[in-house]
């Protein structure tokens, strides 16, 4: 018999889902351990290191390995129990595993089998299609379960990206044309994550290239698990007028960016795709590039998993609750603090969009 997601249904008596809400985010009863918990924890296992999903306070962390170097580069001194994708371990009495999510390095899924019952819980992710090869991180992984826990931050119809190849050649003709012009081209993206797919996809014979200091952090981690970036030149050396300077948002306006001069700057983002957002965020560029599935990525790796039953995290959750009911599956929503990797003030928030 079907039963509704423990958000939206009275309890069962002696009936307890394998995950369930809590103040300090989602818990797994059986193994008694959270997945990445908003408050301090015990026990924390962490899909990736973007702030939103890990933060400081836990007393143990549990990670995928390729995870743990930029784990402790943003957090520090913790103790960590790096996981390689696929091995399982033992937690409580329930079974854990981690799988790639494709997503940012050591970005994974979370599965847990305990009692014959194989939940997973996705934290973001990426589903790649032609064209979008992401050299940065190991692509996402359909796990079959019973229960799949979806995040759904563009689950919207209208996002849909466009294959990410001819995204990064717009990005590279962007910044060719203005280092024939003499002008430093400043692309904005997170720092981790996003700025490496662009840096791992840019053409480097164009001129040189230069990262704000929380970008180079994380590279260092990158290329510390192997992942093959291009060189980078310290501000100060580089000949900025044909230089790409790789920076986080919250540059935007700053006095580290008027140290360019007069430039031309973009932004990459997947919110970029909604009418409006580049006018919001103030610069002359938006590239439609994202580390989440789109609205098309999101069924596919829905249905590749087999669930019955869906649970949907943070962003769009009504429609895509709404859309997973009609195809007949059991759906609801899990209430997480789950958001924008790194939030700022520049950063532009998603709009309402009409027929929502």
């Amino acid at each position: 018999m079907s039963r509704p997601p423990s958000c939206c249904r009275a309890p069962i008596p002696g009936v307890i889902d394998l995950v369930i809400e809590r103040p300090e985010g989602l818990y797994c009863p059986a193994g008694d351990f959270h997945i990445d918990p908003w408050r301090p924890v015990p026990r924390a296992v962490i899909t990736h290191a973007h702030a939103d999903h890990a933060r400081r306070g836990h007393g143990a962390y549990l990670a995928q390995a390729d995870c743990v170097g930029v784990l402790r580069a943003r957090l520090g001194d913790i103790t960590v129990q790096p996981l390689a994708y696929g091995e399982a371990v033992d937690v409580g009495g329930v079974r854990v595993s981690l799988h790639p999510a494709g997503h940012v390095l050591g970005s994974a899924q979370v599965r847990l089998e305990h009692r014959g019952e194989v939940w997973v819980l996705s934290g973001d992710y990426f589903v790649s299609g032609a064209g979008d090869a992401n050299p940065t991180c190991a692509p996402f992984e359909p796990v079959r379960c019973d229960v799949f826990v979806t995040e759904s931050t563009f689950g919207l119809p209208i996002y849909r990206w466009r294959p990410q190849a001819e995204v990064l050649a717009e990005v590279n003709a962007w910044w060719a044309a203005n280092a024939a012009a003499g002008r430093p081209s400043l692309l904005m993206a997170y720092s981790f994550g996003k700025a490496q797919r662009l840096l791992a996809g840019v053409d480097a014979a164009i001129g040189p290239i230069v990262v704000h200091g929380a970008v180079d952090s994380v590279n260092a981690a990158y290329r510390a698990a192997g992942v093959a970036l291009p060189a980078t030149t310290p501000i100060d050396a580089a000949d900025l007028k044909r230089a790409l300077v790789v920076a986080p948002p919250a540059v935007h306006g700053s006095a580290w960016a008027r140290r360019l001069g007069a430039f031309s700057d973009a932004f990459a983002s997947g919110w970029m795709q909604l009418r409006g957002a580049r006018r919001r965020q103030g610069v002359d560029r938006g590239f439609v590039l994202s580390d989440h599935a789109d609205w098309p990525g999101l069924q596919r790796a829905i249905g590749a998993t087999g669930a019955s039953r869906v649970i949907v995290t943070h962003g769009y959750e009504a429609v895509m609750v709404r859309w997973l009911q009609q195809q007949g599956l059991e759906a609801g929503s899990f209430r997480t603090e789950f958001g924008d990797e790194e939030p700022a003030a520049s950063d532009p928030a998603p709009a309402p969009v009409a027929g929502a």
